[in-house]
């Protein structure tokens, strides 16, 4: 066991370091499924995402959702940050069986669940997620699909798209009357996984978006 919960203290950026430390000794998976834009999220990325939804209010004593989780980077940064409980979704049973691997590890309590996220109903406050991309042919709808179960299910919403995916997301959630709290820019790196990928490491940018639902759900 690694640890079961990370001590919040005053000093912000050791305690954000801290995590990032931590979501680095979650294991990735040794092959991805690439058609199903397995992407795993960098700890980095995720420890500063997972940071801001806490500076926020949105993951302590919370119920946080970590949909599309893979090996559950998002799941175990929200129970490490004191949420109220998570869950945690993906399609991949394999993946499943790891995370609940990683979690075990730390000593947190998470509820995964194998599913379509389509077929996900139960209601959280929160949701975190990077979602595929949509950009391969087979996998086409796939962030705006996880999107629209997001708006359907939480409250509020973290989730991380391609620069270029950009306005089609924010005119959804806002044709929805959610509102946008704020966007930050990533550089997110992907191994080579598919026949035209000529670098061993191609980097896309990536945006998070946080959205929430206006007005609040009683």
């Amino acid at each position: 066991m690694i640890c079961s919960m990370l001590f919040i203290c005053s000093d912000n950026k050791i305690v954000k370091k801290k995590l990032e430390m931590m979501l680095q000794k979650i294991e990735q998976p040794s092959s991805i499924k690439a058609e199903m834009e397995q992407y795993p999220t960098p700890a980095s990325i995720a420890a500063d995402v997972l940071w801001h939804a806490y500076q926020n209010g949105d993951i302590k004593d919370k119920v946080v959702l970590d949909a599309g989780c893979g090996t559950g980077i998002f799941a175990i940064g929200a129970a490490l940050l004191n949420a109220g409980k998570v869950v945690a979704v993906d399609l991949d049973e394999e993946l499943i069986k790891k995370a609940e691997e990683e979690a075990s590890k730390f000593g947190v309590d998470v509820e995964f669940v194998v599913a379509n996220i389509e077929d996900f109903e139960t209601r959280v406050d929160t949701v975190i997620m990077n979602p595929p991309f949509g950009a391969q042919f087979s996998n086409r709808g796939a962030d705006s699909l996880f999107v629209r179960k997001a708006m359907e299910v939480g409250d509020v919403i973290y989730s991380l798209h391609l620069e270029k995916s950009l306005h089609f997301i924010k005119n959804l959630l806002k044709k929805e009357g959610w509102g946008i709290g704020g966007e930050k820019k990533y550089r997110f790196p992907i191994k080579a996984s598919l026949h035209f990928h000529e670098k061993r490491v191609m980097y896309y940018d990536v945006v998070l978006i946080h959205a929430f639902r206006t007005p609040p759900r009683l």
